[in-house]
């Protein structure tokens, strides 16, 4: 017991001094910002086209603008994928990274927000 407490204490010790890993932030990142999009799409882009559209529509129109939204997610976590071990610890590259990671969430809340008006000025 003693042993794999001392052992977790010494893992505890290492990861709190490794650097980080900007392709896994970035990846962690773009797959939370997916599922705000698409909670948020859900509830606030459907909402607004079903009040003017009784049909399929708003349900066809989530899984295309869902859809559309994964290639430019891509794109942000193709950006950081390609780094070497050693440049994905660089933290000279922390100002890029949160460059596109406010974009990367711009995006994702944003998004559906001016989506919602779109559908709500059509649809009224």
């Amino acid at each position: 017991m003693n042993k794999a407490l001392h052992e977790a204490e010494l893992a505890g010790t290492h990861t709190a001094s490794r650097p980080r890993d900007w392709r896994k932030a970035m990846s962690d990142n773009v797959a939370l910002a997916l599922l705000v999009y698409t909670g948020m799409q859900i509830f606030m882009t459907v909402g607004a086209m079903k009040q003017g559209v009784s049909s399929i529509v708003p349900y066809l129109a989530l899984v295309v603008l869902v859809a559309g939204i994964i290639p430019a997610c891509r794109w942000f976590e193709r950006r950081w994928s390609h780094l070497s071990d050693d440049d994905a610890a660089d933290s000279a590259l922390k100002p890029a990274f949160r460059r596109d990671q406010i974009l990367l969430w711009v995006l994702a809340i944003g998004l559906p927000a001016v989506l919602t008006a779109f559908f709500k000025l059509i649809f009224s």
